[in-house]
């Protein structure tokens, strides 16, 4: 899947080699070097660059270029230098240090490889010198957290294209030299993050879909080539889900010719009999919002509306990729939310799985629905030690928080602290959300047990106590990813409409807390 960037480790003797060799015309050659303040190089970086270094100095002067974090300089056809093009990466100034106190780490290298494959550009030939300036450390998993940046800015979804707009694209994959003192000991780490990758990027393919594509059925069928990594799948159709009494989930599905299907994921790699660690996602591969429809406006963006199935099938994939030491168990909801003859109406009223009824209010509220049946099954049937679950629930929450934050809702505060300490690690951030009892009271029904709208006012926080019916006393966490799901802004790491969210997330929770 990583078929827009290739990644080698080499060691510095090789890599100086190589740039000692003449270059191709057809593909010049591009030579990546780290700086700090005022053009601070590493040994092995200023060596290499030794005859360019005036040249060089004169560029960044000329272009007032410091060495400032996040900030570039490109120089072409420097004389003295081993590439027709130089580009030269800004880090920042090593902290004032006070008798030999440690480097200072550098933070996000994730950040750092997708600004250095934007700066190099599709189909270029490189050499990366992984030589830090002094003063400015690195820690042992950098290189691979590098290549992952790398990797993710080069994804492109353009699979319905028939004319590429690129030139580039036609010379093939960027292909990058890392040059290092110690190739093998960063390989486990750029395996790492090469699987990373992939399942971040599984999940951004899964969100650009177009829905006559990825249908119910042709989702859990992709869902299902996770057995190949050894996880174990299990595809429940509409028969078996109303055996199991799903009618909540069922009911959104009932105007759609496609059908639904729940997918149950498990990947046992922790201790035989313990409790796992549950992901549900909601699957709702298309929205037009049934009777209760959508405006037109924007309505094809509602092809994303199962960005939180995709980011739990994007995480199963990391997990069993990568042989967690974990059990984990991933329940995927699909369904598509259509208006014909036999959709439900407001008004309706349905049984879910656990037993409780549901007056439809709303047809567009539809994603609870498919979460409660959902979580009632991986509850039953696997008694987790936590569930956590992830979808494109409600507008509110872009009112409320903007594409900056997930809204986190959860009734543990352990949970709480987990996700948000694992998603600041990763640069996916939550934004915990109140809950109480007066807000509870506003789904109340009339006429069932609850409905599955409060109304226009708290929108976000009315849905997540409709989820948090059907959890009991399981710990739980509700992440509603509709404004970093689909759509979110450009980023180093991503210029797709599907962003992936959640996948590094998950991941992450999995490593630092449930694994060993």
């Amino acid at each position: 899947m990583l078929v827009n960037a290739k990644y080698e480790l080499q060691p510095f003797d090789a890599a100086e080699a190589l740039l000692r060799q003449p270059e191709d015309a057809a593909h010049p050659r591009t030579l990546v070097v780290f700086v700090g303040r005022d053009l601070a190089m590493g040994e092995r970086a200023a060596s290499v660059l030794k005859d360019a270094a005036a040249h060089l100095s004169r560029a960044a002067a000329a272009a007032k270029f410091k060495g400032k974090s996040g900030t570039s300089l490109e120089v072409l056809a420097a004389p003295g230098a081993p590439a027709s093009r130089v580009i030269l990466i800004g880090l920042g100034a090593a902290e004032e240090t006070d008798g030999g106190e440690a480097a200072k780490p550098f933070e996000d290298f994730v950040a750092l490889g997708g600004q250095t494959a934007a700066k190099m550009g599709a189909g270029a030939r490189a050499v990366v010198l992984f030589d830090l300036p002094e003063g400015i450390s690195a820690a042992h998993d950098s290189v691979g957290q590098f290549a992952l940046g790398g990797w993710l800015r080069a994804y492109k979804f353009d699979h319905y294209k028939t004319k590429k707009k690129d030139e580039a694209d036609r010379d093939g994959p960027m292909e990058v030299v890392v040059a290092l003192a110690d190739p093998d000991g960063h390989s486990a780490a750029m395996s790492d993050g090469g699987h990373l990758a992939e399942a971040v990027m599984l999940a951004r393919t899964l969100v650009n879909e177009p829905a006559n594509v990825l249908t119910p059925p042709e989702f859990a069928r992709r869902a299902s080539e996770l057995m190949k990594l050894g996880v174990e799948v299990e595809v429940l159709d509409e028969k078996a889900m109303s055996e199991l009494g799903m009618r909540a989930l069922l009911g959104v599905a009932q105007g759609s010719e496609a059908g639904a299907r729940l997918v149950v994921l498990r990947w046992s790699g922790g201790a035989q009999g313990a409790a796992p660690l549950a992901f549900v996602g909601k699957g709702v591969v298309f929205d037009s919002g049934g009777i209760s429809i959508k405006p037109a406006a924007s309505m094809e963006d509602m092809k994303g509306d199962m960005a939180g199935a995709a980011a739990v099938t994007g995480a199963m994939y990391a997990i069993a990729a990568r042989k967690a030491k974990a059990n984990v168990v991933g329940v995927l909801g699909l369904v598509e939310n259509m208006p014909d003859g036999k959709a439900q109406r407001p008004g309706d009223i349905v049984k879910s799985m656990s037993g409780q009824t549901i007056e439809i209010v709303n047809t567009d509220a539809e994603g609870r629905l498919v979460l409660a049946d959902a979580l009632t099954y991986v509850i039953e049937k696997h008694q987790p030690a936590a569930v956590i679950d992830l979808a494109t629930l409600t507008g509110a929450i872009l009112v409320a928080l903007g594409q900056e934050y997930c809204g986190l809702f959860t009734n543990s505060d352990e949970l709480a602290e987990r996700l948000t300490k694992s998603g600041n690690h990763i640069g996916e951030k939550l934004w915990r959300m109140p809950m109480g009892p007066a807000y509870d009271k506003l789904i109340d029904s009339k006429f069932a047990d609850m409905k599955n709208t409060g109304g226009r006012h708290a929108g976000s926080i009315t849905a997540a106590h409709f989820i948090q019916r059907f959890v009991g006393k399981t710990p739980w966490a509700h992440l509603d990813i509709a404004g970093t799901g689909m759509g979110s802004p450009m980023s180093d790491t991503n210029q797709s409409w599907g962003a992936g969210w959640g996948v590094r997330l998950l991941d992450r929770l999995v490593r630092d807390y449930y694994e060993g």
